[in-house]
């Protein structure tokens, strides 16, 4: 390892020497500390096993009987708590149904690996995080830095298990602190020229302290390996995912009740604005957090929690990762009038891929529906406004071809009865479908967007 970063980091310190050539450059003391660096953060990197069932995106035509396909997974993890609660990619152990974790042993065999079984505690389908949990205690484990710190050309460095070669480490710089690969996009990455290969997904992007500065998710490559293009979900974002889920095995995505829009110069003229940056408001919600805050549409949005606001995605991703019930400061131009504006954080209702994150796919399926479903627990109730009754099954996945004819089931819905009889677990539903035949008709009371309606379906 320390003749690599030798070679890494020559051509970097030939430079200083020719800038410099009255001052010795001591490589080796470089090398020992990066060495000392390497030894202190591999052992709380590990490598992650995953078996399971995957569940496609609305977007997939799949049917009802490929509604769950067979995958199995292999990444990387770094612990974060000395009792086992490890952060990874969800990708790395979505739908799993085993999940076991390869550990270094530091006595009284240095090497040897430890494979242990971990409880997948939850996951979040839009940030790609996951949280699993091994039963250790006294673990080594990383401590997050300050993403916001991050610059353009900062010295980090990526472990990971890439390719399945257990322990690797590569060193880059930043090439950016904050890249979104398109420009209405909210998410928001760390790019480096580390090195990053397929198995390096969940393993941490690490400054020169040891501190996780990123979680590495994908590459950009037209080779399929690494071409200096890697992508790494930042700490501060991290950080949040990672709390709400230790907590609430479930993440809170947040809003304030606006549509906002990027600000151009065309539709400054339009609606002759006072600015041509920044994020407009499109809409406010009638009686939401930001209407009973006083913005109001055509509000322009230019700073947040102290930041500047350039258009619409940063504002959103700023809001977003902020906790429930915690206040936003914006600074907004109405009309030509400044203003400051206080608006507390709700929680999104509109996800519709919220559910998903809660299903466990070998129990969950009723095949003759083609969807995944979840029964209505406390934990659910609280993301339902108005609900019927307090118990049901909600549609938490669904096959866009599924194995009936007549009316469409969505995402979100939750079943209440079928032909009158209540559903109250999943179980239940898959029972009283099992008793019809194909061409029986079956009349679903269904709750959708807070009303109650009929779906009358056919099944094959």
């Amino acid at each position: 390892m320390r003749r690599t970063l030798i070679l890494a980091i020559f051509p970097l310190f030939a430079a200083l020497q020719a800038q410099t050539p009255d001052k010795t450059v001591p490589l080796q003391a470089l090398s020992d500390s990066f060495e000392d660096l390497a030894s202190r953060v591999r052992p709380a990197v590990v490598q992650i096993f995953s078996t399971g069932y995957i569940t496609p995106d609305e977007s997939e035509s799949t049917r009802a009987s490929s509604l769950l396909s067979t995958q199995r997974s292999t990444g990387s993890g770094v612990i974060l708590t000395e009792d086992g609660f490890i952060i990874t990619n969800n990708h790395v152990v979505e739908g799993s149904r085993k999940i076991q974790v390869v550990l270094q042993a530091a006595h009284p065999v240095p090497g040897r690996e430890i494979h242990i079984d971990a409880q997948l505690v939850g996951a979040d389908r839009q940030t790609d995080l996951a949280v699993i949990k091994i039963d250790r205690a006294n673990l080594p484990f990383l401590q997050f830095a300050d993403s916001n710190k991050l610059h353009q050309g900062q010295l980090v460095l990526a472990f990971g298990n890439p390719l399945g070669l257990e322990g690797s480490v590569s060193m880059g710089v930043v090439s950016s602190a904050s890249r979104r690969l398109h420009s209405e996009d909210t998410s928001v990455y760390v790019q480096t020229d580390a090195p990053i290969n397929p198995g390096n997904s969940g393993g941490p992007l690490v400054d020169m302290d040891g501190r996780v500065v990123g979680v590495n998710t994908f590459i950009l490559t037209q080779s399929g390996g690494s071409e200096g293009l890697g992508f790494a979900i930042p700490s501060n974002a991290v950080r949040n995912v990672f709390d709400q889920i230790k907590k609430d095995h479930h993440v809170h995505h947040g809003e304030i009740g606006i549509v906002a829009e990027t600000i151009t110069a065309p539709m400054s003229r339009g609606l002759r604005l006072a600015q041509d940056w920044g994020a407009v408001a499109a809409d406010v919600t009638p009686n939401g957090p930001a209407d009973k805050a006083g913005l109001r549409i055509r509000d322009v949005i230019f700073e947040a929690n102290g930041q500047t606001i350039q258009d619409a995605p940063q504002l959103e991703t700023l809001i977003d990762r902020l906790k429930l019930d915690e206040v936003v400061h914006l600074k907004v131009m109405h009309g030509d009038q400044p203003l400051d504006i206080d608006v507390p954080v709700s929680e999104r209702k509109d996800d519709s891929n919220r559910f998903a994150d809660f299903v466990s796919p070998d129990k969950n399926l009723v095949p003759k529906l083609g969807i995944l479903g979840i029964e209505i627990t406390d934990k659910l109730v609280n993301m339902f406004q108005d609900l019927r009754h307090e118990y049901g099954v909600v549609v938490a996945v669904r096959s866009p071809d599924p194995p009936y004819s007549g009316g469409s089931l969505e995402l979100g819905d939750v079943i209440y009865e079928i032909n009158r009889t209540p559903i109250a677990t999943v179980k239940a539903l898959r029972d009283k479908l099992d008793e019809m035949k194909s061409g029986d008709t079956a009349v679903l009371e269904v709750q959708r967007n807070g009303k109650l309606m009929y779906i009358v379906i056919e099944l094959e």
